[in-house]
């Protein structure tokens, strides 16, 4: 008899009838099951994969308070209309996640493309050409066993969010993954990583060009506006990274920091965990219109700083990933998922 394909099985990210395959566009798998970490976060309690519009537009994407000595704009860019998740993908959603990698998810060849963009070819490479999606090569790259997973996921078991069951971390923000693990999630959710260009857009608030996420005020250390240089829980009299980095209690639910808002309601922007882009971390090239920088440079960009970065990471144009190869992971390394308007 043939096989329906049933919503409770694209819930996670499977059809039985010739193999895995990716959600319908616009849904995100990993918050179709009502669980911790799913559908209760941040301080209204509220669906985790809720993914709010950022309006596109013209921007520089270096500027004042870029954390170095810039005092004027430049490298402008273009960069259209998209959906940000409001929230960093939690323990709970990757949990989602690793359920349906464990059932046979493999994200198909080609996708995560930002197929809303030029007639689906997506992002314009830099170097020449579009965006190639997900590569066969790639999926070498990804754990197949829970056992494996488990394994990566405790890359620093002082510091690292995932439980190897259910339990009270499910809302913090999920780290120790890697660029292709990241990549992965978000096609399996729905999404795609979004380009550096992309996240810098909602970070600055577009033509705004604000030097935090939340405008220009002074994030402080009483983690309202960002949650930074190991100052959560314990305010100033943790003294930042003065030997205050105690453990995974450092690292707050998504959404803790409610005041540091983007102008489009993204939370997190900057601070928590450092998110994966799409680009290599390459010098800006310009002009950028829908751009992204896919030739091979060693590492990847991340952006937005982390629990245990300088406040300096917080700049809303400040770029890292300086060091981090796709294959890397480290307790600062986490994502965002990025989805067509």
């Amino acid at each position: 008899m043939a096989c329906l394909r049933r919503w409770a099985l694209i819930m996670v990210g499977l059809a039985r009838c010739g193999g895995p395959a990716e959600p319908p566009t616009g849904q995100s798998a990993s918050c179709n099951v009502s669980a911790p970490g799913t559908t209760n976060c941040g301080s209204s309690v509220e669906n985790c994969c809720i993914s709010p519009a950022v309006t596109g537009g013209d921007y520089f994407r270096t500027y004042p308070y870029s954390g170095s000595a810039v005092t004027a704009n430049g490298d402008p860019a273009r960069v259209s209309s998209l959906r940000l998740d409001k929230y960093l993908v939690t323990v709970g959603r990757f949990r989602q996640f690793i359920a349906a990698s464990v059932a046979g998810f493999i994200p198909p060849p080609g996708s995560g493309k930002h197929t809303h963009l030029n007639g689906g070819r997506g992002l314009a490479d830099t170097a020449g050409g579009y965006e190639s999606g997900w590569l066969a090569e790639d999926t070498s790259e990804l754990a197949t066993t829970a056992a494996d997973w488990q394994a990566r996921l405790s890359c620093d078991p002082a510091f690292a969010t995932w439980t190897d069951t259910a339990g009270s971390n499910e809302t913090l923000p999920i780290n120790c993954i890697n660029w292709y693990e990241a990549y992965a999630f978000c096609i399996w959710d729905g999404g795609f990583l979004p380009s550096e260009a992309e996240f810098e857009l909602a970070a600055a608030g577009g033509g705004e060009q604000r030097e935090y996420p939340w405008g220009s005020t002074d994030p402080g250390t009483e983690s309202v506006y960002a949650i930074t240089d190991c100052y959560y829980p314990n305010g100033p009299a943790g003294q930042g990274m003065q030997g205050a980095c105690a453990g995974v209690a450092n690292i707050a639910a998504v959404g803790t920091a409610a005041m540091g808002a983007g102008k489009w309601g993204q939370l997190d922007l900057a601070g928590d965990i450092t998110e994966w882009m799409l680009d290599y971390n390459a010098p800006y090239v310009t002009p950028c219109t829908d751009c992204v920088f896919l030739t091979d440079f060693s590492y990847k960009v991340q952006r937005g700083g982390s629990w245990a970065t300088d406040p300096q990471d917080l700049f809303a144009s400040a770029r890292g990933g300086s060091g981090d190869e796709p294959m890397d992971r480290a307790v600062v390394d986490g994502a965002r998922c990025a989805r067509s308007p």
